[in-house]
């Protein structure tokens, strides 16, 4: 995807991340495909949708409970999606970003 220039410069800021959705862990919600941008994660609530790192790759996925330092992150269609209940909670720097446009 080719982004207009004064938004290459932001996105070199860090100030927000693109991503597009592969697989369907998240359908209904975000189907395979679909383009999420995301800030850093300031603020998190249950229900949010977060990037997390888990095993080297990035994740998105729903806030289930957050937890002192941690966090539990769910897919949307749990058939199709692995999960913290599959791998357990993660530590709140797992979560690398909150999407805010989907």
């Amino acid at each position: 995807m080719k982004l207009p220039a004064f938004l290459r410069r932001l996105k070199k800021l860090r100030l927000f991340s693109i991503r597009r959705v592969v697989g369907a862990s998240m359908v209904p919600t975000l189907r395979p495909g679909a383009i999420i941008v995301a800030v850093p994660p300031h603020r998190l609530r249950h229900g949010d949708i977060v990037i997390v790192v888990h095993e080297g790759l990035e994740k998105i996925k729903r806030v289930a409970d957050i937890q002192d330092d941690s966090v539990f992150v769910v897919g949307d269609n749990p058939t199709a999606s692995t999960d913290s209940r599959q791998f357990g909670w993660l530590p709140l720097e797992a979560v690398v970003a909150k999407a805010i446009h989907f």
